[in-house]
């Protein structure tokens, strides 16, 4: 028997529905028009979260610093034979870009940088797959990665000396060794954190081995990347430091080397500042990328 038999033996006929009203399960409103935002149903009261962002969050702290510098300086709190003035590192700087030395110097140093970070990425990546998605990549290579983990590459330098001498091959795989570790940890993480029902789903509606890879495995691990990412560029700096006092003849470590033979504490700092503003712009650029790429989660910095 029919439901619209059984009301009609009651007396009772269901009506039908008009088209200004809301359909069984879905919200309210004139039809053609998306209903608005969900009420706030939290209680009233002091929020647990981080609360709304400051502007400009990443300057505040190194305008502080910068504050603090300026103010010692001209109180005559920091001596200038150990830490030069603000407007004496600005005018050397200034003095440096105009005879072109800066300008050289930093090209080269980017240069170097660039060529390590990328060399670098593209081999923690590579062998991050290779260990994470297999248990026999994963029993060959986990292990020697991890030894080298142990290892800084500062103590590793003379070796790479003797392997690749004193040339810019070495400078470069320098960097690519102290890149390449954050970046694999990470990924690797990323890869064993996917949770198994994405798998399992995978192997339900039957994904190829390149679907799966392609479909599940790089979007899951792609949170672990950008955070290596971020780790790996300022190693690459940190490295860059390194190698750059090892017999060499241009970029900012040897500008800042040759400072200190001469005693020009103002040439230091610029190269310091230097130093700083590259590793804050290029972790700033990937924290944007992150940002980006990462759009669709909900997370406490939201």
């Amino acid at each position: 028997m029919t439901a619209l038999g059984t009301a009609t033996r009651a007396g009772t006929v269901p009506r039908a529905r008009t088209s200004t009203e809301p359909a069984p399960g879905r919200p309210g409103g004139p039809p053609g028009v998306r209903p608005g935002p969900r009420p706030d149903d939290r209680p009233a009261g002091r929020r647990l979260g981080l609360g709304r962002p400051v502007p400009a969050a990443g300057l505040v702290g190194v305008a502080v610093l910068v504050g603090v510098w300026v103010a010692g300086s001209a109180s005559g709190l920091i001596d200038q034979r150990v830490l030069s003035a603000p407007w004496t590192v600005v005018t050397t700087a200034g003095d440096l870009i105009a005879q072109g030395d800066l300008q050289e110097n930093l090209g080269v140093s980017l240069t170097r940088a660039a060529l390590g970070l990328a060399w670098g990425v593209a081999a923690g990546v590579v062998l991050a797959l290779a260990s994470g998605l297999s248990r026999v990549g994963d029993a060959l290579l986990d292990g020697p990665i991890q030894v080298k983990r142990a290892i800084p590459n500062l103590a590793l330098l003379p070796l790479l000396i003797l392997w690749f001498g004193i040339g810019e091959p070495m400078k470069v795989i320098t960097i690519a060794l102290g890149v390449f570790i954050p970046i694999y940890l990470h990924t690797h993480n990323g890869l064993r954190s996917i949770d198994s029902r994405y798998v399992e789903l995978a192997e339900t509606v039957r994904l190829s081995r390149p679907q799966f890879v392609r479909r599940v495995v790089l979007p899951g691990a792609l949170p672990g990347f950008l955070l290596g990412l971020r780790f790996a560029v300022t190693g690459s700096l940190l490295s860059l430091v390194v190698v750059e006092q090892v017999n060499a003849t241009a970029g900012i470590g040897y500008m800042m080397e040759l400072a200190r033979t001469y005693g020009q504490t103002e040439v230091i700092i610029v190269g310091l500042v230097v130093y700083g503003v590259l590793g804050f712009s290029a972790d700033a650029a990937v924290r944007l990328l992150q940002r980006r790429a990462l759009a669709w989660r909900r997370t406490l910095e939201d």
